[in-house]
């Protein structure tokens, strides 16, 4: 049995996300991959036709109106990680995941605004000229922390 203390926790949202597909695709593979919560901010679906498995029922889903919000609702242990093309971004085959955090998830148009990337204590990106599907981003965040031991920051 796996220890909650020991193994930590993640939650994964989108920030102003564009639609209720992405948004559903991303909360199937949050459930599957093992998040302990699910967030929006911004743009709100209630209910998503691609969230097949229902984890919206079987995890905690939270709404923020505004970004600021939403900063001021992270929990206090843990440090959030911002995935975007930015000139500070790590690539995220080197990085080391926080044992807690949250990530945060931009529009694909978008991106995530200059109030997120300034906030977020770290920036990942991926090999990737263009921007990706923000479920399919996501998706490839959670399957790496999955695949690497997290960090006890």
């Amino acid at each position: 049995m796996i220890n909650n203390l020991e193994q930590g926790y993640f939650g994964i949202g989108i920030y102003n996300g564009k639609t209720p597909e992405n948004l559903g695709v991303l909360w199937r593979s949050a459930q599957n991959m093992g998040a302990s919560f699910i967030y929006t901010i911004g743009n709100r679906y209630a209910k998503q036709a691609c969230d097949t498995h229902k984890a919206v029922g079987a995890m905690p889903y939270f709404h923020y109106d505004s970004f600021e919000e939403f900063y001021k609702h992270i929990p206090k242990s843990a440090v959030l990680v911002g995935v975007e093309l930015d000139e500070k971004s790590v690539p995220l085959e080197t990085f080391e995941h926080p044992k807690r955090c949250v990530y945060l998830l931009g529009a694909e148009d978008h991106g995530l605004s200059k109030e997120a990337i300034d906030k977020s204590h770290f920036l990942v990106k991926f090999k990737s000229t263009l921007s990706l599907n923000v479920a399919v981003a996501g998706s490839i965040v959670m399957y790496d922390r999955g695949a690497k031991t997290p960090i006890n920051l």
